[in-house]
């Protein structure tokens, strides 16, 4: 019996460079490096020391912060939820850095501490999503101030000064034209897109996210992931008052509520879905850098501070726009 060959169906052909070019999704897709390289060239265009040794190595560590942020906050809205607390769980984070400093307790226990303090809030927040069945922007807007309160009334309302000749070299010293604050942010990047894309607890994620009911439906514990998600996103806030210590030197209890608002940010212009289940971990990085760059550059060529408050939030809305044309 002779065995008889079926061709298989020609595949589809793949659309035209110059068709992808005309396509909004592929620009959706690439909102946060186009944007990066777009104000790259006009910033130095109007500033020829903007793409300097040193301000690139600023540019580097002051982003360091918000890429982690925007790192734990990518999980959360994976999941179709958002985390309004990450900026004063952060503050009081590093507030009890500061606190177990003036104890005379050894630094690393000191950064325990402040991890501690964020993984708490975190899982906090969690349990009150996941079991509680309240809605995330409640329970994180709750947090928020909650946080924001104890950290002044773990300071008194006072910032503590911590001298650290250990923080110093790490926020200021680094491997060329990489602080080590960045590397770090790199770092937890890396590590947390593998375990996105590449381990089980990520493929639950971006289920939970996409639809909860069929998640549920496939064995998946949605409230176990959210509490897992908060509490990641928890952990890197109290990562990051480590590195906010590191950087003024100081524990202040002044939360800056704008950093919630650029994680938010960065999330969307790195082409995470606000609805769930598509996310990416070098797409927020990106829209972090974009985020650092835009104010770095404004800064440079003189535009006053009170307009870049202004610029974050229109370069929020037309991501938002663009985000409506993703496949």
């Amino acid at each position: 019996m002779t065995a008889t060959a079926i061709d298989a169906p020609p595949a589809p052909p793949a659309p035209a460079r110059s068709q992808r070019l005309k396509d909004p999704a592929f620009w959706a897709d690439w909102a946060a490096l186009v944007g990066l390289i777009g104000l790259t060239i006009v910033f130095q265009a109007l500033n020829s020391t903007f793409l300097s040794y040193g301000n690139v190595q600023s540019i580097l560590v002051a982003a360091a912060i918000l890429v982690i942020l925007s790192i734990g906050q990518t999980f959360t809205i994976a999941t179709g939820g958002i985390d309004l607390s990450v900026a004063s769980v952060m503050t009081f984070a590093a507030c009890a850095f500061g606190w177990a400093f003036t104890q005379g307790w050894a630094l690393p226990l000191c950064m325990v501490i402040a991890v501690v303090a964020g993984l708490a809030f975190g899982a906090v927040n969690g349990v009150l999503i996941a079991k509680g069945k309240i809605p995330d922007f409640v329970v994180t807007l709750g947090t928020l101030s909650a946080a924001s309160g104890l950290a002044l009334i773990l300071s008194d309302g006072k910032p503590t000064t911590v001298i650290s000749p250990f923080l110093l070299k790490f926020s200021t010293q680094g491997l060329g034209l990489f602080g080590w604050t960045f590397i770090l942010a790199i770092g937890i990047a890396v590590v947390t897109h593998v375990v996105l894309f590449n381990t089980r607890f990520g493929t639950h994620v971006l289920a939970a996210g996409g639809s909860a009911e069929a998640a549920t439906a496939t064995g998946i514990s949605t409230a176990r992931i959210k509490i897992a998600v908060y509490t990641i996103s928890g952990v890197l806030a109290g990562l990051s008052g480590i590195l906010l210590v590191a950087r003024i030197g100081a524990s202040s209890p002044a939360a800056d509520t704008t950093m919630t608002l650029n994680t938010v940010a960065a999330v969307v212009l790195g082409g995470v879905s606000l609805l769930g289940g598509r996310a990416t971990i070098v797409g927020p990085v990106l829209g972090a850098l974009v985020l650092t760059v835009l104010v770095n550059g404004l800064t440079l060529v003189g535009v006053s501070q009170f307009y870049q408050p202004l610029a974050v939030g229109i370069v929020v809305v037309l991501a938002a726009l663009l985000m409506r044309f993703q496949k």
